[in-house]
């Protein structure tokens, strides 16, 4: 399956009638879920989110969840990267982790830990049966509509989704994970380039039109004993 999607013809918008207790916002939202063709691919092709066809692009174009890869899919409620790790990796190799509960996904495993916990780090490769090739972060805090502060929370996940990866992952393994433009990731950007032989943005189509959402790969991580500068 292809991250890209199609269909003939002019797709039909549907408006939505706003009920007298529904917000502002909230008529925006489910407008824009109503017409949004990615939502309506997701349900059609049985994806647990749109957020699949996002990883689907970035595959599509980097080729990093290569068969029998041992992949770990970071904040991975609901599901739908953990979808797609299991059909471009293969059953068995991959482990999905979130402090919330998931439905099973056939093929993968999942643990319901904190992955910022002493532990956690033994505990995952134990499921993996030793260091991981690939780590995924998909994860957002809650927006506040206060863009400043929604980007500082963004990144702080990402750092520690990144600091998390550089104890996991094997030699030659992949990073990839979800920032929001703004500026302030550039000393981040600094310490993964020191860790991986290349670092890119990547932005995939689907994306939402306007959204600073972008992802940041790095590819080739030279090992757990290569020492980043902390300051770049």
């Amino acid at each position: 399956m292809s991250g890209k999607i199609g269909g003939a013809g002019r797709e039909l918008t549907v408006r939505l009638k706003t009920a007298r207790k529904r917000t502002t916002s909230s008529s925006r939202w489910l407008q824009r879920q109503l017409n949004d063709p990615y939502v309506a691919a997701a349900k059609r092709e049985g994806y647990r989110s749109r957020a699949a066809y996002k990883l689907l692009e970035i595959d599509d174009q980097h080729h990093i969840l290569r068969k029998g890869a041992r992949v770990l899919d970071l904040g991975a409620t609901p599901g739908g990267w953990t979808q797609v790790c299991v059909a471009r990796a293969g059953a068995g190799k991959v482990l999905a982790v979130d402090i919330n509960e998931m439905d099973a996904i056939a093929g993968a495993q999942f643990l319901q830990i904190d992955f910022l916990l002493p532990e956690a780090p033994a505990q995952i490769r134990a499921v993996l049966g030793g260091g991981v090739d690939i780590v995924l972060s998909d994860m957002a805090a809650p927006a506040t509509g206060h863009k400043m502060t929604d980007h500082a929370r963004i990144i702080a996940l990402c750092e520690l989704a990144y600091a998390f990866a550089c104890e996991v992952l094997a030699p030659g393994g992949s990073f990839c994970a979800k920032v929001l433009q703004g500026g302030t990731e550039a000393k981040l950007l600094v310490r993964m380039k020191q860790m991986f032989t290349k670092v890119r943005h990547v932005k995939p189509d689907a994306s939402r039109a306007g959204s600073k959402e972008i992802y940041v790969l790095a590819t080739g991580f030279k090992g757990a004993g290569v020492k980043a500068n902390p300051d770049g």
